[in-house]
Order: C-alpha cells, then structure tokens, then sequence
C-alpha cells in the first residue's frame, strides 16, 4: 500500500477526511505528538491501527473531538467536574477517562467500559476531526519506539502501512496528553503530560497520582490508560535513567566507554562522550519538547549503552520522566 503524502492545507485536509469517513487511517499531527487516526465508530478501521502499529489490543486508545457537543455521543454519566475540567483545558493536551456509550466499539476502550476522550488544540485536527468523525488515534508510531513528534519520524515507521500521513511541522508539546481518570473516587492522573498535576489540583483537589506513574506495573495487570505499559518509548539501543546532580552525572558519563549521553544543555561541553542535550533542566517544557527526538537520534550513534540524565519530578518534569522511565525500561541508576 503506498501511503499518500497530503499537505497540511485545505485540499490536505479534505482529503484526509475522506479516507477516514471511508474507513482508511491517517497519520495527522496534533500539538503533543502525531497521533495514526480512524474513525471511533468504525471497529474495522480501529483494528487497521493496531494492525499497522503492533499495538497490543489490550492498550486503549484516546477518542479525538472537535468540539464539546461531541463529548455526549462518546461519553455517558458527565460528572460536572468534567466539563469543569474541559472549559480550563480544551482544546489542549488533556484526555478524561469516563463512561463510554455503546457508540464507541470496545475495541476502542481494550474491552473496558470507558473511553478517554480528548479535544487538541492543533487547528489542523480539529479541521480534519469537523469534516470526518471523532477519531480514535493512539501515537503514529510502530508501538514500543519514541513517539513521533514530526511526519518524518511517521514515515520512518510506517509507511507502506497506512493509507496517509498529513505533513505539518514539529509537535509543539512533544509528550502525549495528560490523563486522567473521573470513574473512580477520587480521580486519579494516570499519565503526566503538559497539563500538570499542580494545574489538575487547581480543578481536582482531590486527584491523586497512580502508583503506575512513576512504578512498574505487575505483571498481567490491566491498564486503563494509553503509556501505563512496561516498557515503551524505547530506543532500540539499552537505556539507563540517571538520577544526581550535574556534576555527578557529568563524572559518571565520562567514566563509559560505548556509551552516549543524553544530557542538559549546559553539560554537553563537560561531556566527552558522543552525546545530545535535550533541553534545560529549568525549562522541562524544552526537555518534553525534545525528548522522542533525541531518544530516536540516540539510536543512530552506534553505541551499546545510552544514559539520560533524569529531569525533576515536578510540573512538566513529571511527564518527561514517565516516558523515560519507560523508555529505560525501568533501570534507574541513583548516583
């Protein structure tokens, strides 16, 4: 199957529309990461997602709106908290977990009778969600590799195997949305993003963060939420998360041999390995901008080992070390 380039302009955006209307999937880009879309109603386009993707059937998948009336045909039982937290956060890098209706196929939700739904801010979804239908649409990625925060990356990975893919620019956010969880008492945040748990608190001040967050998952357990996996966002090339100060990752790093580092900005002249800075360690917004891009650049340095210095815990911080967390599959190394 060749896999149609479309420009992200009217004719680009039409075009994609009507290959989700007629069943087909479409990798467009939102402002966290490029998301591979199908129509939420449709059970057969959404297993051609997790067909391109090898995706696990028992990962779910966010349900993209364009507007707040379409909450009703994808959800049941609102809480008013819900549409609280929409009117602060949408259009924007926020999904909510909440009742699904019998629209949604269970597909969508791995067999569960929810649906995380979202609204993203990027104009060029929303266009292409107006003109087609809700759509279902995990990352565009092949599952388990960085997420794909430009269409490049989405070529890279599967071309050939879906039907289109819309070219814009560089994903502004660079880390999927943020989740949460309004079915259970109190809600939880299942998965960090740029809407940070300081803002969900302002909103739920009673939300409370997942142990999955920042923990391995057991073994066979279920999970609610798209990114609470083992092991994802991974290079091909082992990974280590390294906790310490500057000074003492700076040390450690140049003590490998075979070996890059991922570091801050202001390391990458102390460090005399082959190596990439990711942004500032005061800014996470730069340091969620740039991390898939550097964990797939990291892959090209021909090493045996990469180590990334860990960002903080806090704000933006949080979803940064989510992802690598996982992308290390869980091997953190506390200097």
């Amino acid at each position: 199957m060749l896999t149609k380039r479309l420009k992200a302009d009217k004719e680009g955006i039409e075009q994609a529309a009507k290959i989700l209307k007629k069943g087909g999937i479409v990798a467009i880009p939102t402002e966290t990461v490029y998301g591979l879309a199908a129509s939420a109603y449709d059970e057969n386009a959404v297993k051609k997602v997790f067909s391109a993707k090898g995706r696990p059937q028992d990962n779910p998948l966010i349900v993209h709106i364009a507007d707040i009336d379409s909450l009703n045909t994808i959800a049941k039982d609102i809480p008013d908290s819900a549409y609280k937290a929409a009117k602060r956060f949408w259009p924007g890098p926020f999904t909510m977990i909440l009742k699904r209706t019998e629209k949604i196929p269970a597909s969508v939700s791995a067999g569960l009778d929810t649906v995380a739904v979202r609204m993203p801010s990027d104009e060029t979804a929303r266009e292409i969600i107006k003109l087609s239908v809700p759509l279902a649409a995990p990352s565009a990625n092949t599952s388990g590799k960085p997420s794909p925060t430009k269409a490049q990356y989405v070529i890279d990975d599967l071309d050939g195997k879906i039907d289109a893919v819309v070219i814009s620019g560089v994903c502004e956010v660079g880390v999927e949305s943020t989740v949460i969880t309004l079915v259970t008492n109190p809600p939880r945040l299942l998965r960090p993003g740029a809407v940070t748990a300081e803002e969900l608190r302002e909103v739920f001040p009673d939300i409370v963060v997942d142990g999955a967050v920042l923990a391995e998952p057991k073994k066979g357990e279920k999970v609610f939420s798209p990114g609470m996996k083992y092991k994802h966002y991974a290079p091909k090339t082992e990974t280590y998360l390294v906790e310490g100060n500057s000074e003492q990752f700076v040390q450690f790093v140049n003590s490998k041999e075979n070996a890059a580092a991922v570091c801050f900005d202001d390391e990458e002249g102390k460090i005399t390995l082959p190596k990439l800075c990711y942004g500032t360690a005061v800014d996470e917004a730069t340091l969620a901008h740039s991390v898939f891009s550097v964990l797939r650049k990291a892959d090209d340095l021909g090493v045996e080992s990469i180590f990334v210095h860990a960002p903080s815990k806090s704000g933006v911080g949080l979803a940064v070390y989510n992802r690598l967390i996982r992308a290390a599959a869980f091997r953190v190394i506390k200097l």
